[in-house]
């Protein structure tokens, strides 16, 4: 049989790997789908390329690659029998085969065995070869199926880990001395003792003080009077007051100078009247979240509506997704998105040609891992309700309410954040951040017509003025998402003065605070003040040829068919924490807002004269352009990225094209360049570059003053523009009328339309990868690229501005960097509450505490 086993394997030996230690090992989900080993069909893990395919997908990659050797991997999941001790170690058989499997939390559990089977299958006929089978087979399969079962799972290194070095416990723990002087801590109100300072707060363990701290290991400010204590004293730990929590607490130790722990912090803190359960905070999946409890409770039990009986709903669209630690807010954002029919369209209608159409490694894919993450929310697939024997069972043991377990955004979020200082990280993060994040992947992703972002685009309309002057000029720019100030304009003023009465003799009587009070702000005090005129810092009039004084004010020059509007909660504390405001809106179901429809220019008004500030370039700088100029063409292209391209079958004259019109930013971009461009005829033809001796514009010509960069703009450039939905030939036509600057290219567009029919017409059949269309506007639409435009421009859906609220995400806690968010959807003519793997119908949607709102058009009917 050995011989029979090792003939079998001979012709599929070369496509056999071992996993080498920069490989990742994709064992405990599916690429395309969320199946797991648990799953009815099990996993199957290629032995080439490690990647994880559920029954459904396997044949695809079969049929993509001839990859025919796969490790058929399934977890067999049961239930104990009665009378197995309770506290008795899950029975595994084959104990290493999914050593750093990932389990399911619902069976990791007393309740439940399981048992793992692993066997090598052979496509297309299906042969299986159980495992392990040292004997039989070649050794160097032997090798391969054994570094495969213990390879750790791909995301294993996407879990919180220990970027810090691992807390010990301090040698004070167990014999620190606590003096009886009667110190009681109350539980707020603290302040300093020598200072006053109310933040970075430390409790002396021994003698009770509390000081502030400075240069501590969690970077926070203060005077030190903390440190200056123990110096004066001895005095060796430390705890942080506002991050005591039934789980433990921040403990430092000034003797041992680091971070340490005391697994004596309960009675330690009890000697001051502190009872830990009293402290409790809400947390997200272990993660410390809330460092302002008291304040923050009433609004985590109405935003989550914890006090009502809450029905679950299970189906199509009623799938939830399962928290990976502080990944609330991508999940809030994601139900909302695939929410909208046109993502839903894009995504989970084109599934079957994203999916065959799909590169060798779809976890690195968007359009994949959308489509993975919008069918699985959609199909109905991961969101069964319970079978009646199960609820009847479940009744006899009064065990929990049966819940879904959602699907995971594991690869998603690995994708989408990668390269991302802030989302790569496993902290919390703003979901209005992550929205605008997704919405530039989408268009740098949606290479052809159809681009579901289109449904939020709209254009503004912003008319300066020059009050010396008095003349103006009418802008126009793209944004996805109107940011509502909030105004100091609260309805119940009398109530909050009287709050902040109580909350003061609170404080100096050292008594807990009373019952706090939220400003409440009409949604229309917030609209007038996005419309109120502002002024313009640095304005440059053209009409006085200097700076001076000038206002703007801001209008819908067109109207999206989904409207994203985002409160403004929060602002910056002292120490650079974002914070959040205290307060209610009264957000209205339905809204009208025509009477904001942009006007353009009135009877009466003078325009501002059509001209840029001169800019002035230092000598160095024009050196430095002068350089760039005459750089030899192969110093120009990353040959790293053109080899990674190459090796993935391109040409490679293709490649080095896709690398330098790209401007090297790296394989990925050159990737989607090759995609958009491989059915060009000189796709494959040798790259072509200016060389130093063409003839060019001299300096003179130029209006900065610099030596043309070559007679092609670059392509990221071009990409942005034609992503906005402008013809190529005219972008590229803008670009080279102003010296390949991108704002004043936009500005010459919208002053040269008459250019743009004929260019169109030359371009109809064009398509070009989508870059990030909204450059700066990722962060802050206020500083948008400001161009000039016409009533031609980016393809907007424009249309009455009347709408209707179809769904919020609500923030708990106090800082976008910390706390919890959920979304309400309305579906179905009810609103559907949405946290995290729950989903259930909604008794009183908060409508009141939303962060990010999303309106959809009314019809004109």
């Amino acid at each position: 049989m050995a011989a029979d086993l090792g003939e079998l394997l001979v012709p599929y030996m070369p496509t056999i790997r071992v996993p080498r230690s920069g490989d990742r090992v994709f064992k405990s989900e599916c690429a395309f789908s969320f199946d797991s080993p648990e799953s009815e069909g099990g996993l199957y893990v290629c032995m080439n390329t490690f990647l994880g395919f559920g029954r459904e997908h396997v044949e695809r990659h079969y049929r993509k690659t001839g990859q025919s050797v796969y490790m058929h991997l399934k977890r067999h999941v049961k239930e104990k029998a009665t009378g197995a001790a309770g506290g008795a170690i899950p029975r595994r058989r084959n104990g290493k085969v999914f050593l750093d499997l990932e389990l399911n939390r619902d069976f990791n559990g007393e309740d439940y065995e399981y048992e793992d089977e692993a066997k090598l299958v052979i496509f297309p006929d299906h042969f299986e070869i159980p495992l392990p089978n040292i004997e039989e087979l070649p050794a160097l399969v032997t090798i391969a199926c054994d570094a495969v079962l213990n390879a750790p799972s791909a995301y294993k290194k996407q879990e919180p880990e220990s970027w810090e070095e691992e807390i010990q416990v301090s040698k004070h723990a167990r014999s620190l001395r606590q003096l009886d002087n009667g110190v009681r801590i109350p539980p707020s109100g603290w302040k300093c003792q020598k200072c006053e300072m109310r933040e970075n707060l430390w409790l002396n363990l021994t003698d009770g003080a509390v000081l502030c701290g400075k240069w501590f290991f969690d970077g926070s400010g203060g005077n030190g009077h903390a440190l200056e204590h123990y110096r004066e004293t001895s005095y060796p730990l430390a705890v942080k007051l506002d991050n005591i929590t039934p789980d433990g607490a921040d403990v430092y130790s000034f003797e041992e100078e680091e971070a340490v722990l005391d697994p004596h912090i309960s009675e330690h803190l009890a000697h001051f009247g502190i009872d830990m359960l009293q402290m409790q905070k809400r947390t997200e999946n272990g993660h410390h979240t809330d460092n302002n409890a008291q304040p923050r409770v009433s609004e985590w039990e109405v935003i989550q509506e914890s006090g009502m009986k809450l029905k679950a709903v299970y189906g199509s669209g009623y799938t939830g997704i399962k928290n990976l630690g502080n990944s609330c807010y991508l999940s809030a954002v994601m139900q909302v998105l695939f929410s909208i029919p046109d993502f839903q369209r894009m995504y989970v209608g084109n599934l079957q040609r994203i999916f065959d159409y799909s590169p060798l490694d779809p976890t690195q894919d968007f359009a994949t891992q959308m489509a993975k993450l919008g069918h699985g929310l959609l199909s109905g697939q991961y969101s069964k309700p319970p079978m009646k024997s199960e609820l009847i069972e479940q009744v006899m043991k009064e065990e929990y309410k049966h819940q879904q377990k959602g699907v995971s955004p594991r690869m998603l979020k690995a994708l989408v954040s990668r390269g991302h200082p802030e989302f790569s990280s496993n902290r919390q993060q703003d979901a209005h951040e992550l929205l605008l994040h997704i919405l530039n992947l989408v268009e740098r992703n949606s290479t052809g017509s159809e681009n579901p972002s289109d449904v939020f685009r709209f254009l503004v309309e912003e008319r300066v003025q020059c009050c010396q002057s008095r003349r103006v000029r009418y802008t126009q720019r793209v944004d996805y998402c109107i940011q509502l100030p909030v105004p100091k304009a609260a309805t119940n003023r009398e109530e909050l003065l009287a709050y902040e009465v109580k909350r003061k003799e609170a404080e100096e009587n050292m008594r807990a605070p009373p019952e706090p009070v939220k400003a409440r702000i009409p949604f229309t005090a917030c609209l007038q003040a996005f419309t109120e005129p502002e002024n313009v810092p640095d304005f440059w009039s053209s009409a006085l040829q200097a700076k001076s004084a000038g206002i703007k004010t801001s209008r819908f020059a067109s109207f999206p068919e989904y409207l994203i509007v985002q409160i403004k909660k929060f602002t910056f504390g002292v120490d650079w924490v974002p914070k959040k405001l205290d307060l209610a809106i009264d957000v209205p179901d339905f809204l009208d807002l025509n009477r904001l429809r942009a006007t353009g220019l009135q009877a009466g008004e003078e325009e501002l004269p059509d001209l840029m500030p001169p800019i002035v370039l230092p000598e160095d700088t024009r050196a430095v352009l002068l350089m760039q100029h005459f750089i030899s063409p192969s110093d120009k292209i990353d040959e790293a990225a053109v080899m990674q391209l190459a090796e993935m079958g391109f040409p490679l004259e293709a490649c080095r094209k896709a690398v330098y019109y790209t401007g090297n930013m790296g394989p990925e971009m050159a990737f989607n360049w090759i995609i958009a461009h491989m059915e060009e005829p000189d796709f494959a033809e040798p790259l072509t570059l200016p060389s130093m001796m063409d003839p060019g514009p001299s300096a003179s010509d130029s209006p900065m003053g610099a030596t043309p960069m070559g007679n092609s703009p670059p392509e990221e450039s071009v990409a942005i523009l034609t992503s906005m939905g402008f013809p190529r030939s005219h972008s590229i036509k803008a670009l080279k009328s102003t010296n390949n600057n991108l704002e004043r290219a936009l500005d010459w567009i919208f002053t040269h339309p008459e250019e743009e029919e004929s260019d169109a017409l030359s371009d109809m059949a064009d398509t070009e990868p989508n870059d990030n269309a909204f450059s700066n506007a990722t962060s802050h639409s206020d500083s948008m690229m400001s161009p000039d435009r016409d009533t031609s421009g980016p393809r907007v859906k424009d249309g009455p501005g009347r709408y209707e609220l179809l769904a919020f995400i609500s923030h708990m806690g106090a800082s976008t960097m910390s706390g919890h968010y959920v979304c309400h959807i309305k579906k179905e003519g009810r609103w559907v509450i949405y946290n995290d793997h729950k989903v259930c119908l909604s008794e009183r949607p908060p409508k009141d505490l939303g962060y990010i709102y999303f309106y959809h058009r009314l019809s004109s009917s």
